[in-house]
């Protein structure tokens, strides 16, 4: 199935580069490209996409109130990733708020953009990876005390010791290139570790990680050392 994807972005060099990337997915095609928010509620209206990304700082209505106009306007299968410059978490509370599928700076590489295209459509929620980690310290201390049992987390008997090394680090909130950097492999490789350690635990995203590694006394609550 390809999936069909509104962009809205006041740049118009961001959006061409952008649906450039996503018109070379296989699996991908930019429906529409444009500029404001009131357009892009007309484009979402008339092609009824997949998908809509959204610039947080738009004319004629930003990404928050697209989003919302969207959500009125009888749209509730369509899904939403907001994309902004500024990731403090008064836009991020913002944008939970108004339901959407990912929070995404623009700083991303391409190739995660994609991925959260992609994860989104499949009904989960992609924060920014950079959010990801600042957000562990505090969702570390909203969880119930760890249990003693250390050995029990279900699922971590099935990671290769590689695998396992990354997971504690991204439970602590380190980056793909942080990972690089510390067991001297390429951030494709930490990449494909990190899919499979989310296959193998059936966890979601970075979010869930660090929630499991600390509901199951896998790291101290404040071991947040990537941070």
């Amino acid at each position: 199935m390809t999936l069909r994807i509104v962009i809205a972005d006041d740049h118009a060099m961001f959006r061409s580069g952008f649906r450039a990337v996503l018109d070379a997915q296989p699996d991908m095609e930019c429906v529409a490209d444009v500029g404001d928010g009131r357009s892009a509620v007309e484009a979402v209206t008339s092609l009824a996409p997949d998908l809509a990304v959204l610039d947080v700082r738009m004319p004629r209505l930003d990404g928050l109130a697209t989003a919302h106009r969207i959500r009125s306007a009888g749209h509730p299968n369509v899904r939403i990733i907001l994309l902004t410059s500024f990731g403090t978490d008064d836009y991020l509370r913002s944008a939970l708020s108004a339901g959407v599928a990912g929070f995404v700076l623009k700083s991303l590489p391409p190739d995660e953009l994609v991925t959260a295209i992609r994860v989104a459509a499949r009904g989960d929620t992609y924060l920014d990876p950079s959010i990801t980690s600042r957000l562990a310290p505090r969702l570390a201390d909203a969880l119930a005390p760890a249990p003693p049992a250390r050995d029990r987390a279900p699922g971590l008997e099935r990671l290769t010791p590689r695998e396992h090394e990354v997971f504690l680090l991204v439970a602590r909130g380190f980056s793909n290139a942080e990972i690089g950097d510390q067991l001297y492999v390429g951030e494709q490789t930490v990449k494909t570790h990190v899919s499979r350690v989310l296959a193998k635990l059936g966890l979601r995203d970075r979010v869930h990680t660090v929630r499991f590694a600390h509901h199951h006394g896998l790291i101290e609550p404040h071991d947040t050392s990537g941070l």
